[in-house]
């Protein structure tokens, strides 16, 4: 079974609200739309999250950055989840191929760190077979080296940090 992991636990602090709750319904929505994942958990962190038809877990250690909550997150799913894709809750514009794509490499042996790139430039999603769970360092899955599938032609997931980035 693969997993996904939806990170959603920052303060939001350029945004100047809580933006995950604005944002985060598109995401799921786009994770849902795939074939492949079956357990999906969110990551709440320094803003409370309703349910939103997902499994919403607190991280109590989000402050100490992305890899202390994607560990939050990895320690969630169950036992029969042999891999987890990684999303963000400021991408709305993830394509579900993209999932696809990363989840397809990664059944072809890819390796055990698998993410989407655009242009060249490593993206998420991001997947993460079970024997690295345990090495997820404190800066997150960046710090691990991925095999690179190429989704250019999906259109990049999106990174809304402020308000403006809405408008684009």
């Amino acid at each position: 079974m693969i997993g996904a992991v939806v990170l959603a636990a920052g303060a939001a602090t350029r945004f100047g609200s809580a933006k995950q709750a604005l944002l985060l319904p598109r995401v799921l929505e786009r994770v849902r739309a795939t074939r492949s994942v079956g357990e999906l958990v969110v990551i709440a962190g320094a803003h409370p999250l309703s349910e939103m038809g997902a499994r919403v877990i607190d991280c109590p250690d989000w402050e100490l950055g992305a890899g202390a909550s994607l560990r939050c997150g990895l320690a969630e799913l169950g036992p029969e989840v042999e891999a987890a894709v990684v999303c963000l809750a400021d991408g709305p514009d993830l394509a579900p191929e993209a999932i696809e794509r990363v989840i397809d490499a990664w059944r072809d042996g890819a390796g055990d760190v698998v993410a989407a790139s655009y242009g060249g430039t490593r993206g998420h999603p991001v997947l993460l077979a079970r024997p690295v769970w345990a090495a997820v360092p404190d800066d997150g899955a960046r710090e691990l080296e991925p095999a690179l599938v190429p989704c250019d032609d999906l259109g990049s997931p999106g990174d809304v940090d402020t308000p403006a980035d809405l408008r684009d």
